[in-house]
C-alpha cells in the first residue's frame, strides 16, 4: 500500500534527513516509528502527507508515485489520510460536534452525510454526551478523542499519529492507544511516531526504528529498543 523506494531527503541547508530508505507498509498494518529526535521520523511523515518532496527515490501510495500528483490534486490525495497530533489542534471557537463536522465540510460532504457520520464517530470515541462542549471545557484525553474523531470521520485509508500520547498521563494514554488499536482492527492502516517506550513494548506491533536518517531496525513484533 505504502512504499518508500530508496528515498533520500536533503534539505536546502544541506542537512541530510533520510538516506536510502526502503520501507513497505501493507494495508491494515499498525506501524510504530521510533528513534531519537532528529532521526528523520517527522520527515517521513511530512513526505507521506506530501508537505515535502524526496530529494531522490520514490514514495508510492497504492501504486501511485506521490511525486506525480499535481499540486491541485494534493487536497484530494490527503482525504485518504487522517492526522492526529500531540497538541490536538482543535479549533477553540468550535464545539466538539463542529470541530469534527469541519473536517467533513472541507471535503464538501453533504449536510445529510455530516448529520449521519459525526454522531456515529463521536459515539465511537466515547464523546456522544459532550458534543456541545468546547475544547477548553475538555480534559487532554477528551481533546485527543475529538482529534481522533476528526481524523477518521472521512474514512481515511491511513491514520498517521505524531506523538498522540505525548501530552497525556499514562492512564489516559493507554485509553487513547486502545482506541487507535480498535480503529486499526476495523481496517485502517496506522503509522504512529512515538517516544513512548512502555506503549510500544506492551502493544507488540511492527516497529521501524529510524536512526540518523536510515532504517536501523524493522521488526514484526518489535520493542522500542534493540534487545541485542
Amino acid at each position: 500500500m505504502i512504499e518508500f523506494k530508496n528515498v533520500t531527503k536533503v534539505y536546502n541547508n544541506n542537512v541530510r534527513a533520510l538516506t536510502s530508505v526502503d520501507v513497505e507498509i501493507q494495508s491494515g498494518e499498525f506501524i510504530f516509528l521510533v528513534g531519537p529526535s532528529g532521526a528523520g521520523k517527522s520527515t517521513l511523515i511530512k513526505m507521506l502527507l506530501k508537505e515535502i518532496e524526496p530529494t531522490s527515490g520514490k514514495i508510492l501510495m497504492n501504486g501511485t508515485n506521490l511525486s506525480n500528483i499535481k499540486r491541485s490534486q494534493v487536497p484530494y490525495y490527503r482525504r485518504k489520510i487522517g492526522m492526529v497530533f500531540q497538541d490536538f489542534r482543535l479549533i477553540p471557537t468550535l464545539n466538539v460536534y463542529e470541530n469534527v463536522a469541519f473536517a467533513m465540510r472541507v471535503v464538501e460532504a453533504s449536510q445529510k452525510e455530516i448529520r449521519r457520520r459525526v454522531p456515529m464517530v463521536l459515539s465511537l470515541v466515547g464523546l456522544s454526551n459532550k458534543y456541545k462542549m468546547f475544547p477548553n471545557e475538555l480534559s487532554g484525553g477528551e481533546q485527543q478523542r475529538v482529534s481522533i474523531a476528526r481524523a477518521i470521520v472521512n474514512n481515511p485509508q491511513v491514520l498517521i499519529a505524531d506523538e498522540p500520547t505525548g501530552n497525556l498521563d499514562p492512564e489516559t494514554a493507554k485509553e487513547i492507544m486502545e482506541l487507535i488499536d480498535d480503529i486499526n482492527r476495523a481496517g485502517t492502516t496506522v503509522v504512529m511516531a512515538t517516544h513512548a517506550k512502555d506503549i510500544v513494548d506492551s502493544m507488540k506491533k511492527r516497529v521501524i526504528a529510524i536512526e540518523k536518517g536510515a532504517v536501523a531496525r524493522d521488526e514484526k513484533r518489535g520493542k522500542y529498543e534493540d534487545e541485542n
